[in-house]
């Protein structure tokens, strides 16, 4: 193809996988480039080729899930593989599978690859390689994407174009990139006598190197402790020291959080069993080395002015102020255990690709969409887009990222390609049904709570509704752009919440009546459980902005919390479905029950409104519409009183909805008896 024929393509057509030349570099061309193959940037693919787009992985190694190859070090996994749950259900099951990815493909579910509750890091590497070449995705391994750049182009789908070049100074063009390389880079911390320190990714993994040594780690994650549990029984002693306290994870519902599988040294240090946690910023330390390659822990300011190569006896130690200073004895080793961080060096300046602030400082600043801050049609996916829900919800792990990921496919399929956010349309009178059967099942509600959630459109004045699973509630407010769905008639939003007040580092998840059992106090609930909110109109983005800080949400019109549940099944009829019905037909005024068509015939003759099931069932499908005739026909039989001479007159319309039906009826006489056994709330349902 001529290159000026190409860049005709390429502005108006972009014709998949052309070869083009510009400016003397020559581009293989295609929609859409992924980095990354590791199980989001595999995610991504399969949405990809499911809809028959031009797309490309790039993965520097020779086979997927190149991380997973190294870590963690001693490779048991932390996500849960629960082999049963008592339910046949797949969409439930996926709630407490945290490895498997999203596909038609029963094979590709983890629980066929390991029956270990903690599954070897091994068997995940084997998976990701089954998922690839399974699903014949279009993955181009030993491809290290070294350098990234912006061309602009006014006729581009974003206006630019990316512009990648390999190791081998190759160059990939493409109008959407999809940044799914995780977090990989290790946490480094500079003092004085850090170049004693090894570190997590290096450091043995066999205990009998650590026999009868004295161990200092800096860090106090799972890596941290994966690292002391492995050592614990062959160390004289571990220290460990962070800035921040212990956080753990069945105390902040934060999966990242301090697993217990790991704790081991918790244990120990309650116990008084030599070993123990310290609190410190690590830039305020310092490491001295004596002349028998024992390692003394200092503080920075005791250096000033000194040369750290110096005989360790000229240089002030702290127990030399202080006798009984905690780390006072020499350590054989220091390790560094402090995580990850993202990569930023490859992206060039023109993308504007910089790292949040404060505590997700690690991560690049992304919007609640998952798209860059800085460059439009650049997303991040995976563990790197942690930073949306840090430290709040399951986004930076496969069982949370995995509907993120399908989200913003969704978000590019309506974007560039015209197809709206997928949706089915019910009869208004299968509301409650939809909800109670979603919060029951749906895995990526349950996991990315508070973060994705179920939104019920409501169409034909409220006669029917569309629902749309999984959309980031961060952007409710761009929902008619984002999904081509409109809300014009109110809508409800479901999401999955914890109590409030329930979980932190500093709270008791444990004390006494912590849960709540009774639907009038559902609003206390403390453990995850549904919430919907009702609102006349779609949030504007100033209210989103605005909304208090610890709601995930503005304030609604109408808000419901369905009764936390033991186990987590919110089908009792009492305690979870009538109170939701009751909340829906008080948002929608209008009786959402099933009628026999006995009670649908009286109403046709008492009421001015059928309810919607007499409408769109009994009426629609068999039966008769009250008449004139019919009534006249019911008065000459004794079934109705004769109230056609009674005087109705006020200023009201004959068809006014105004008033309540129930006053009408008594305010004329009418019979309302064989209702009656439909008053007993057991009987609503």
């Amino acid at each position: 193809m001529a290159p000026e024929v190409c860049g005709t393509l390429l502005g108006l057509a972009l014709c998949a996988g052309s070869l083009c030349v510009v400016r003397g570099a020559t581009f293989l061309y295609h929609d859409y480039c992924v980095i990354g193959a590791g199980p989001a940037g595999l995610q991504v693919a399969y949405f990809f080729q499911q809809a028959g787009r031009d797309y490309i992985v790039f993965e520097r190694s020779h086979a997927p899930g190149s991380f997973f190859a190294l870590y963690p070090r001693h490779r048991k996994l932390i996500s849960i593989n629960k082999q049963y749950t008592g339910k046949s259900n797949s969409e439930f099951n996926l709630r407490h599978d945290w490895n498997s990815l999203l596909s038609h493909d029963r094979r590709l579910l983890f629980r066929h690859y390991s029956r270990d509750f903690f599954p070897n890091a091994d068997t995940m590497v084997r998976y990701l390689e089954d998922f690839a070449s399974l699903l014949k995705l279009q993955v181009q391994y030993n491809t290290a994407i070294i350098h990234v750049t912006l061309e602009k182009n006014e006729q581009a789908w974003n206006g630019h174009y990316f512009l990648l070049t390999d190791q081998d100074r190759k160059n990939y063009k493409c109008s959407c990139l999809l940044v799914a390389a995780g977090t990989w880079v290790p946490n480094v911390v500079n003092f004085p006598g850090s170049e004693y320190v090894e570190g997590y990714e290096t450091v043995s993994i066999n205990p009998e190197d650590f026999t009868g040594q004295t161990v200092l780690i800096l860090g106090r994650g799972n890596s941290a402790f994966e690292t002391a549990e492995n050592i614990l029984g062959v160390t004289n002693f571990i220290h460990m020291v962070s800035r921040s306290r212990v956080r753990l994870s069945w105390a902040t519902h934060y999966v990242g959080d301090l697993r217990a599988i790991n704790n081991g040294l918790l244990d120990t240090y309650q116990l008084k069993s030599l070993d123990g946690l310290l609190e410190g910023d690590l830039e305020d330390l310092a490491i001295v080395k004596d002349k028998k390659g024992k390692l003394h822990i200092t503080l920075r300011f005791y250096l000033e002015n000194r040369n750290i190569s110096a005989d360790i006896d000229s240089i002030t130690l702290p127990q030399d102020e202080l006798d009984n200073f905690a780390t006072r004895a020499p350590y054989d080793r220091v390790i560094r255990c402090l995580g990850w961080k993202f990569d930023f060096s490859i992206y060039n300046r023109s993308l504007r690709m910089m790292p949040g602030k404060g505590n997700i400082k690690k991560y690049p600043q992304i919007k609640p969409s998952y798209e860059s801050r800085g460059t439009r049609g650049l997303f991040v996916l995976g563990t790197a887009s942690h930073s949306v829900d840090f430290r709040k919800s399951a986004g930076g792990f496969i069982h949370g990222f995995r509907y993120t990921t399908r989200a913003v496919h969704h978000l590019l399929e309506n974007r560039h390609h015209g197809v709206p956010w997928p949706s089915t349309v019910y009869p208004i009178t299968q509301l409650t049904n939809s909800i109670i059967k979603r919060v029951n099942e749906a895995s990526g509600l349950y996991q990315m709570f508070s973060v994705l959630a179920d939104i019920i459109l409501l169409r034909d004045n409220a006669t029917t509704f569309e629902y749309l699973e999984e959309y980031p509630i961060g952007v409710l407010a761009e929902l008619e752009m984002q999904t081509g769905r409109k809300a014009r008639n109110g809508l409800f939003v479901i999401i999955m919440e914890y109590g409030r007040n329930f979980s932190g580092a500093d709270k008791d998840v444990f004390y006494y009546n912590r849960a709540v059992g009774e639907a009038q106090h559902a609003w206390q609930s403390n453990f995850l459980h549904p919430v919907i909110y009702y609102y006349k109109h779609l949030p504007t983005e100033r209210e989103m902005r605005l909304r208090h800080p610890d709601w995930p949400l503005p304030r609604p019109d109408a808000i419901h919390h369905i009764v936390e549940d033991f186990l987590t099944d919110w089908t009792a009829p009492n305690a979870h479905i009538l109170p939701l019905r009751r909340f829906l037909e008080n948002c929608l005024s209008t009786d959402l029950r099933n009628f026999f068509a006995e009670s649908c015939f009286l109403f046709a003759f008492t009421h001015e409104k059928l309810p919607p099931s007499c409408q769109q069932g009994y009426v629609r499908m068999q039966g008769l519409v009250g008449g004139q005739e019919l009534r006249h026909h019911a008065v000459q039989a004794g079934l109705l009183q004769d109230y056609t001479h009674t005087d109705f007159s006020d200023d009201r319309p004959p068809d006014s909805h105004d008033g309540s039906q129930e006053q009408l009826m008594r305010d004329h006489g009418i019979p309302v008896h064989p209702l009656q056994h439909l008053v007993n709330a057991k009987d609503e349902l």
